[in-house]
Formats: structure tokens, sequence, C-alpha cells
């Protein structure tokens, strides 16, 4: 038997998240204090207390939901045999398996999270989340559509989100409508997250990756780019700076984990929403969410 334990991205926030494990776990408590430290400001009173417009901020809710998987998955004490996240939850994946310190993900991931924050400041764009087509579709419309516009996050089959410039975006959808789409909606997000656009941050992040310590990792970590396991410390390092302007390969990584022997999966962090997506990419598969010990 295999066990997958699996991280979500931004979007998976809410007010209180870890809050019991600050409360009721003195290693936990330990380690929020710690990251209100390293990030220079008190992200624990924001993620506890704050009002969800606050906790929405990238620079705020990229390290809330890291901290929330991350702490979690130590006080439960997981050893898993496969891991991967959804975007963001990369790096809580990298962390879990000891590929990156706790220090050092933290890090990397208020770095990401300014670098793309400045980014859609320069470059506005938008996402929108396609329903009821085939991804080959999806890739063609967009593909036919003036402007960028691409396929950002391969979620389960028959939900592609799509991510570009806003009219480019909007044009997409327009065309994806007349295809058949069942739905074809923008989403409340602040920018074109895993497109071209996320260039510049691309590069900003690149700097910081390529300075920090990786280890080779306790097991497989399936990354977003290409739904492939990788234990390897050069491998893993482009693969994360590839990140942000490739696809996540959702689909492909639980299909990859499945046809590696996985059978069982675990979603830590706040949110139910990689549960309710493995069982979409396979209905046999067996998942669970734990925000909480």
């Amino acid at each position: 038997m295999k066990h997958a334990y699996v991280f979500p991205g931004q979007g998976a926030q809410s007010v209180g998240m870890g809050k019991d494990l600050y409360d009721n776990v003195p290693e936990a408590k330990e380690l929020f204090e710690k990251a209100n430290e390293i990030l220079g400001f008190r992200i624990t009173d924001i993620m506890f207390e704050g009002t969800p417009e606050e906790l929405k901020q990238t620079r705020v809710t990229q390290p809330a939901v890291f901290l929330h998987s991350v702490i979690l998955a130590k006080s439960l004490g997981v050893k898993p045999d496969a891991v991967a996240g959804h975007s963001l939850g990369e790096f809580s994946a990298l962390v879990v398996a000891g590929a990156l310190s706790f220090e050092e993900g933290l890090r990397l991931v208020s770095k990401r999270a300014m670098a793309m924050q400045k980014c859609c400041e320069m470059q506005p764009g938008g996402m929108a989340a396609v329903l009821g087509l085939a991804d080959e579709i999806v890739e063609k419309e967009c593909a036919a559509v003036d402007g960028v516009v691409v396929g950002a996050n391969y979620n389960c089959p028959g939900q592609l989100v799509i991510s570009g410039a806003d009219a480019a975006v909007d044009a997409a959808c327009e065309r994806l409508k007349a295809a058949g789409a069942r739905r074809a909606l923008r989403l409340p997000v602040g920018g074109a997250f895993h497109s071209p656009l996320m260039e510049p941050a691309r590069q900003e992040l690149e700097a910081a990756i390529a300075e920090a310590a990786f280890a080779t990792p306790v097991c497989p970590v399936y990354q977003n780019v290409d739904a492939k396991p990788y234990t390897d410390p050069a491998a893993i390092k482009a693969n994360l700076i590839a990140q942000l302007t490739a696809p996540v390969r959702w689909t492909q990584i639980v299909e990859q984990m499945i046809a590696d022997g996985v059978d069982e999966f675990t979603e830590l962090g706040p949110g139910t929403v990689l549960q309710g997506l493995i069982t979409k990419v396979n209905r046999e598969a067996k998942a669970e969410s734990k925000s909480t010990l």
C-alpha cells in the first residue's frame, strides 16, 4: 500500500485556519511564531482573526496556506510514500518530503508571493474556469484567440482553468461557450497565474530558488510541470523554476500516482478541493482531507 499526501494552493484559505494547532500543540505554536519572525509581520493574527479580504492578499494567502499545510503535517508526524501539491502546494510538498527546510520553504513562498503580486500589478490579467469540454478543445480554442491565453490548471477531466491577458481570456470564454462548454466563468483572482505573463515573477523566483539549499527528499515528489516523480534536487529546482509560467498538470499527477501504486490520498491543509478533484480523476481512488489533528 502506498499513501500519498497532497497539498492545496491559493484559494483554499479561510479565516481561523491553523488556530487549533497553535492553541493545542506547543511545537506548532513555536513554528507559527518562527514564521511571524521570518516574514516580519504577524501572519498568525491575519490567519486566526483577520478578515477574508486581508487573508486574500497574495503576500498573505500563499504563506498562510503553506504554514497550515506544513505545520499540520509536522504535528501529525506523517511519513509519505509520495507527495504532490497544487501550484503553491508544491512548496508544502517539498518541505514535508524533506527536500526543503521549513525556514527555506517559507522564505521561498514569501518571495514567490511578492514576485507574483508585483507581476500582477505590472501585467494585468486573469483566469477563468472552463467546465464540460475536453482539454484538447479548450487548447484549440485558446490558440485561435489573439493575445495571450493558455491552459493553466488541468484540474480533472472536464475542468480546465485558462489564464492570460484580460481581453484574451474574455474572448476565449465566448469561443468556449460557443464550442459547448457548460460554463466558462471568470475567477476572482488577481492575475494570470501559470501563464507566460508571469515571466517577470519567474525570473525573480529563479534567483531565489538557485540560492536555496535543496536536499534529496524521503519520497518521490510529483511535480506540476510534467506530473512525473522526482527525487534529484537539481531536477526538482529546475521544475520549480518552470512552474510559474507552466500549467499545473493535476489530472496527470493523480493518474501517474495511481499508475505508480498509490492507493490512498490525504489532503493536508485548508479546504477539500484536492480530495474532490482526485475522486473526479478516478472514482475508485480513496481520498480524504484533514485540516486539523
